[in-house]
């Protein structure tokens, strides 16, 4: 399966076992999503669990946070991320609150989805990598794929799970393999990539990070689109590096970080969002924290510009191999 058609199964699978389980958005419905993440559900399921919304975003979250306290379990597109930033005050100021606000009278087990990142020339206003804004989000839980296995058996985990849980979907690995590169053609998954994806129901922990590259000279911690970038970086640099895929931004398997860079000695933090108040600043530091004896060279981190999104220069702008082994080298060199 492709990313695409992995997220349509997981939610196939979820609308005929659960029958709390809806899904809507703009375009959803009889479109099916414009990525086609739900084409036919609305045909199978009918307009009343599979349904198109308004152009507003604070509406499509405020009323799965509704639907949510009141019993179903709710899986809400946001077109891409772009946008979702009018419904940001519902996500936090409700959705991520609401158990706590309640004392456990409600919850909002809702799932909201969102094309995240850049690959298809979308501008600045189809390509930002807006999640370091909900991983400091007490009560929300975030989550990005890197490979069509993953995105189905997190998102059913998510669906089931009764925290608001942010599913982000790197657009660059929607509709097929990538190998790190935008201008090499590539005709099959890789066995890292995980693509045989069962057609029933399955699940993969939300709080687990995958060692995705085993290895003892460095650890590579990275997480969506950018896995691809750090295991074409170590194989073309032939450096012994331990790629770790988090799948899980927040909560984070932090075990499995630390006993890493604890074997090897040496980090490279890689990410397409900006590096300023990035994801990787937290991940540096709690490598820090909890390493910090064990540490032969500082951690690299190797991110998108601080810039708005370039979208004349896009693949100058994303960490690629030759970045990502350059950092490689340069930790290396530290003796």
């Amino acid at each position: 399966m492709t990313m695409v058609q992995a997220i349509r199964s997981a939610l196939d699978v979820m609308l005929e076992r659960d029958p709390t389980v809806v899904t809507f958005g703009e375009d959803v419905g009889y479109f099916g999503g414009v990525f086609r993440c739900t084409e036919g559900l609305q045909a199978k399921y009918g307009k009343s669990r599979v349904f198109d919304t308004p152009i507003s975003e604070s509406g499509i979250v405020g009323v799965a946070v509704g639907m949510g306290a009141y019993g179903l379990r709710p899986v809400a597109e946001i077109q891409f991320a772009d946008y979702v930033y009018p419904a940001y005050d519902q996500l936090t100021s409700e959705a991520a609150r609401l158990r706590f606000r309640s004392a456990g009278d409600f919850t909002a087990p809702i799932t909201v989805r969102m094309p995240c990142g850049g690959g298809i020339y979308g501008g600045q206003t189809h390509s930002q990598s807006p999640e370091a804004i909900f991983t400091q989000v007490c009560g929300l839980r975030t989550v990005m794929p890197s490979n069509p296995y993953d995105a189905k058996g997190l998102l059913i985990s998510a669906i089931e799970c009764d925290d608001p849980v942010i599913f982000l979907e790197p657009k660059r690995l929607y509709n097929g393999p990538f190998d790190g590169h935008h201008d090499r053609p590539v005709t099959a998954w890789s066995a890292h990539d995980a693509s045989a994806v069962p057609e029933g129901y399955y699940r993969v922990p939300l709080d687990s990070a995958a060692v995705v590259r085993e290895g003892a000279a460095v650890t590579v911690i990275t997480y969506g689109t950018t896995v691809h970038v750090a295991l074409a970086a170590a194989s073309e640099t032939g450096i012994d590096a331990e790629v770790i895929d988090l799948r899980s931004l927040w909560p984070l398997d932090l075990d499995t970080l630390v006993a890493s860079v604890k074997k090897t000695r040496r980090c490279v933090i890689v990410h397409e969002a900006t590096q300023t108040c990035g994801l990787g600043a937290e991940l540096l530091a709690l490598v820090q924290e909890h390493c910090f004896y064990w540490l032969e060279a500082p951690i690299e981190r190797v991110a998108g510009w601080d810039t708005p999104y370039p979208h004349a220069q896009e693949w100058a702008y994303f960490p690629g191999p030759d970045r990502v082994g350059a950092a490689l080298k340069r930790v290396m060199e530290v003796r």
